[in-house]
């Protein structure tokens, strides 16, 4: 399977914050942005799949800072890694006071994504490809993500998460 670049992936997603997406402090509820990020996220992982994918876990969702009431929301996925059926997705959420000419860093995140066969089995996803420093930041810390969400989920134990204990060596402090 040819890998790709993560840049190949990129979906950039531009919603504004109408009332009906606010809480009663005039800002975004955070289920509406993290239904939001899920579409994104799954776009990314559709283009670097193509095939179908479900949403597997989300985690390290930061809320930094509000989004406003008439707020623009630019979320940005990309793939960091696949790994044999499943890819992880880095999001990037910007707010953006048009009128103000204010724009924030409001969310980061990672979703993690299975592609499907049309018999809903999990399919062998395309390896990447990680081009610039970033990227290949995100790829190397992708392993490590993946254990902790094993560990965390009961799926592994914590001492077969050897990238993740290696972080704990004497070497490596």
């Amino acid at each position: 399977m040819q890998e790709k670049n993560p840049i190949d992936s990129l979906t950039i997603m531009t919603e504004i914050v109408l009332p009906n997406d606010t809480n009663s402090l005039n800002n975004l509820m955070g289920g509406r942005l993290l239904h939001w990020m899920d579409i994104a996220s799954a776009i990314a992982a559709q283009k670097h799949s193509n095939s179908i994918v479900v949403t597997a876990s989300v985690d390290s969702v930061s809320f930094k800072e509000p989004i406003k009431l008439g707020d623009v929301v630019n979320i940005k996925a990309w793939i960091t890694r696949s790994f044999n059926t499943s890819m992880e997705i880095f999001l990037e959420v910007w707010a953006e006071n048009i009128p103000l000419g204010r724009k924030i860093k409001s969310n980061d995140a990672y979703y993690t994504f299975v592609a499907l066969d049309e018999n809903n089995k999990p399919i062998a996803v395309p390896p990447v490809s990680p081009q610039t420093a970033f990227e290949k930041e995100k790829y190397d810390g992708a392993l490590r993500r993946r254990q902790l969400r094993l560990v965390l989920a009961g799926k592994i134990k914590p001492n077969d998460a050897i990238e993740l204990k290696n972080l704990f060596l004497p070497d490596n402090i």
